[in-house]
């Protein structure tokens, strides 16, 4: 495990994932919405998003946190790990109503600068939907994928058993 990709809803704890096993297996993480949200949460050019990843594929190790499906294809075959966070739609929804309340008026550390945590109806929708519209087409993708390690976790507890074997 030197290239990692973590996917999955919002809410289910991506970042917090990147962040354990960047501390655990010593590899760089990367949070695509840190390269995405410029301050005021205004968009990067999409040239510029492709670009600032291909930076980081060119490393001999890293862990990229985040879905961008516009650029999640590039990803997964560069990537020698998958991990899919594929938990229920009401955890992940509980993980953004926490993660809004934990961080209310203040920016996240995995999120770009000065982009104070929010939680819109649009965002809500998109967790809320992630398992019936997103998730299968995800699954099917990670099925075609070769020479590459795909882990796949319903809920915390299957994850924690893993992240134990890696100690």
């Amino acid at each position: 495990m030197k290239k990692i990709a973590i996917i999955g809803s919002g809410g289910s704890g991506k970042s917090t994932l990147a962040r354990q096993l960047g501390a655990r297996l010593h590899i760089p993480v990367h949070h695509l919405d840190a390269l995405f949200w410029q301050p005021g949460w205004i968009p990067t050019e999409k040239e510029k998003f492709i670009n600032e990843q291909q930076k980081i594929y060119q490393s001999d190790s890293w862990i990229i946190d985040g879905n961008y499906s516009s650029t999640m294809d590039h990803r997964l075959t560069q990537a020698d790990t998958v991990i899919f966070l594929h938990y229920k739609t009401v955890r992940c929804l509980y993980g953004i109503t926490k993660r809004r309340i934990q961080y209310r008026k203040s920016t996240r550390p995995d999120m770009g600068k000065d982009c104070p945590e929010k939680l819109d109806w649009e965002f809500f929708q998109w967790v809320k939907n992630f398992n019936k519209t997103k998730a299968p087409a995800l699954t099917e993708r990670l099925s075609q994928l070769e020479n590459t390690s795909v882990y796949i976790f319903k809920s915390p507890k299957e994850l924690r058993l893993f992240l134990n074997e890696i100690e």
